[in-house]
């Protein structure tokens, strides 16, 4: 696949590793990807890890590009796209990371130019293990849409939703590393309460998560039909499994979702 040239504004942890992954997996020459921050360690910190130019002004990153990747925070958005509006035409692609910021906004900031696209990623991506959606937006093409999912591939799992769809996938799959990091504490915790020392039992929660997710993935079983496999009759796992039911783990998590989508919903004024 032949990418066109890239440009991130804004170049923090996110958008290093989504460079990373662009480049490391060999779609993206690192002479065809910079990226722009006000802040010197952020370009020093982005140019070091991806081997890519980096500068101060936005201006720069809309003209040497096609794809425009917004890694910025949502407060700082208006401000860049007031800044770069009189630079984009209709052969840039724009690509929005910015949490709860809505594709009519971006659209309204741009004064309609641009085809757009808006990415939820989550901080797995880091590791090249993210959890991902986006949504088309106005005058994108079928290739446009190709060309990201293609890209985002290239640190994670990726699926095309709706944009009203992107608000739970912030509150599950973009919140919820940090619940998932909750459960491996608390886990270890209860390792180190029976007697292991803290460092093995972290690494034997961690461990445990990631291969029960790797088994929910690569089978594509029911994860209800793998907990079953592992709750012998009157076993210990089952003795666990009840544990939980009587905290109401499940309704813990399914209330954690909810509010995290619900928040994402008001910081993009629908709420």
């Amino acid at each position: 696949m032949n990418v066109p040239p890239i440009g991130f504004i804004g170049a923090g942890q996110m958008a290093t590793a989504l460079a990373k992954g662009f480049i490391g997996s060999g779609l993206v020459d690192p002479k065809k990807v910079v990226a722009s921050d006000s802040y010197d360690m952020a370009r020093r910190s982005f140019t070091q890890q991806t081997k890519a130019e980096a500068k101060e002004r936005n201006a720069d990153v809309v003209n040497q590009s096609t794809i425009i990747i917004l890694a910025v925070k949502p407060q700082v958005l208006p401000g860049v796209l007031t800044e770069i509006e009189p630079l984009i035409t209709g052969n840039h692609l724009i690509v929005s990371i910015c949490a709860g910021v809505p594709l009519s906004a971006i659209s309204a900031g741009l004064k309609g130019k641009g085809r757009l696209i808006r990415v939820m990623p989550n901080t797995p991506c880091l590791v090249g293990q993210g959890a991902m959606a986006y949504s088309m937006g106005q005058n994108t093409t079928t290739n446009d849409g190709l060309l990201i999912q293609t890209l985002l591939q290239t640190i994670g799992l990726v699926y095309q939703v709706p944009e009203k769809s992107l608000d739970a996938v912030t509150g599950l799959s973009g919140s919820g590393p940090a619940f998932v990091y909750m459960v491996i504490e608390a886990m270890a915790d209860g390792g180190v309460r029976e007697g292991l020392p803290r460092p093995i039992a972290t690494a034997l929660a961690a461990q445990c998560v990631l291969g029960s997710a790797s088994m929910v993935l690569k089978t594509g079983e029911h994860p209800g039909l793998l907990k079953d496999k592992v709750c012998s009759p009157a076993g210990t796992t089952i003795e666990g499994v009840a544990a939980l039911e009587r905290n109401g783990v499940r309704n813990a998590f399914i209330q954690a979702v909810h509010a995290a989508t619900v928040r994402s919903q008001e910081l993009g004024g629908k709420k």
